[in-house]
């Protein structure tokens, strides 16, 4: 039986409707439809227009979003959703200066992290990571990437990636798997990193094999793996058929991003030392800066100068970066709103970079990211009157209606089991 949707009196809709990735200035062009109405059939995008007669039409279900803007589902392509336990014992050390490398020291940090999801049961990591998922699919998140990356053994790197398996299979949002092994050096092998890089490479084989993870991911960054090793990882991972994301130009610029230019890797993320000349050389390529401002709003650090790379010409998203130690957040609304408080961009170059461009990412711009016929119905109804004031009233939920392919998911914040 054909499940049929409409969604009637939407105040005005909002979506890219070009190709991606779309870059520079291009970013800034939305389409708006007043009056709109979408209809729906089987989780898939059949009409979108204007000033429908509604008297004839015959619908399964009705859905009257009188007073709501739509925009496609937000998709937040760089995420650590699963670890265990929480670092707010770390947070006054941080705030009355004490360097992170003190706190390393003191058995702080990400082998904290480390220390706690080892620990931690599937069960477990299982609760807390679907609790902040039901908090992301409140703020309007319908799909998003996972990174693995707080076990830096195989067997807690698997136990993680088989907790995002799980929680993709269970849970509203779609979740996609990116395998982060290189995501520090452990203490034991401080002496011997050419050690632990192969150990990488060998683990990268198991989980390749096991279809545990769709991406391999490197910190690429001055005090954790160099531009070489960044590259000697994500060529074993690119043989195996794995996609590539690097978290690259942090705190120094090191050539992670030309070691991402060079491979073909789907996103370059973080950026906020980022040389021009590569915001040009990138601006050439398809692959998506990723920028995350929530993490430099929370560590107090400089913000990814998203004006000059516009300027360039590149794609960029938006994404929330939710993890223990610099973004404890599952609100990406806010993560939004800050790229245009502090990144500088317009409210219509944020809407792309949190729908297309990080659908083209992940690979799925043919089936999300706009509200067009033909893919699938993840939309999101918003109490705001227009997309402009959704940017400018910062820090709340703006969220009324959620639907996950054509299914009512979240209905004025509450989520529909």
């Amino acid at each position: 039986m054909v499940d049929k949707l409409l969604i009637k009196n939407i105040k005005t809709l909002y979506t890219s409707v070009q190709k991606p990735p779309v870059k520079g200035k291009d970013m800034g062009l939305i389409e708006k439809i007043e009056n709109a109405y979408i209809e729906i059939e089987d989780g898939y995008i059949t009409m979108v227009g204007k000033d429908y007669d509604y008297t004839t039409a015959v619908f399964d279900k009705v859905y009257d979003a009188s007073g709501l803007i739509a925009i496609p589902g937000f998709v937040d392509s760089h995420t650590h959703l699963v670890f265990g336990g929480s670092r707010e014992d770390e947070f006054s050390l941080k705030l009355q200066g004490v360097p992170y490398l003190d706190i390393l020291k003191q058995g702080g940090g990400i082998f904290n992290t480390v220390k706690k999801t080892k620990e931690a049961s599937h069960e477990e990591l299982f609760l807390q990571a679907k609790k902040s998922l039901d908090e992301m699919l409140l703020f309007g998140v319908t799909t998003l990437e996972a990174k693995s990356g707080y076990g830096l053994d195989l067997d807690t790197e698997i136990k993680q990636l088989e907790v995002i398996k799980r929680l993709d299979n269970e849970h509203p949002i779609d979740i996609h798997s990116t395998y982060l092994g290189a995501h520090a050096l452990p203490k034991e092998y401080e002496e011997k990193r050419e050690e632990y890089i192969e150990k990488i490479k060998h683990d990268l084989e198991f989980i390749a094999k096991n279809n545990l993870a769709e991406y391999a991911d490197v910190f690429c960054e001055m005090g954790v793996f160099t531009a070489e090793e960044t590259k000697q990882i994500l060529l074993k991972a690119k043989e195996l058929g794995l996609g590539l994301r690097v978290h690259t130009d942090e705190i120094e610029s090191i050539g992670g991003t030309q070691v991402a230019i060079e491979l073909g890797a789907k996103t370059v993320d973080h950026l906020m030392a980022t040389k021009a000349s590569d915001m040009a050389k990138l601006a050439e390529t398809d692959i998506i800066g990723n920028l995350l401002p929530s993490t430099s709003f929370f560590l107090n650090k400089e913000f990814a100068p998203a004006r000059q790379m516009i300027e360039k010409g590149m794609a960029l998203s938006i994404s929330s970066d939710y993890n223990p130690g610099s973004t404890p957040s599952e609100n990406y609304q806010f993560a939004l709103q800050l790229a245009g408080n502090k990144l500088r961009m317009t409210p219509d170059e944020i809407l792309t970079a949190a729908t297309i461009n990080p659908a083209y990412s992940l690979g799925l711009s043919d089936e999300i990211g706009s509200i067009e016929i033909g893919k699938f119905a993840d939309i999101l109804l918003l109490d705001v009157k227009n997309w402009d004031y959704f940017i400018y009233h910062y820090g709340i939920n703006h969220t009324k209606a959620v639907f996950k392919k054509g299914v009512l998911v979240v209905d004025n914040r509450t989520i529909l089991r």
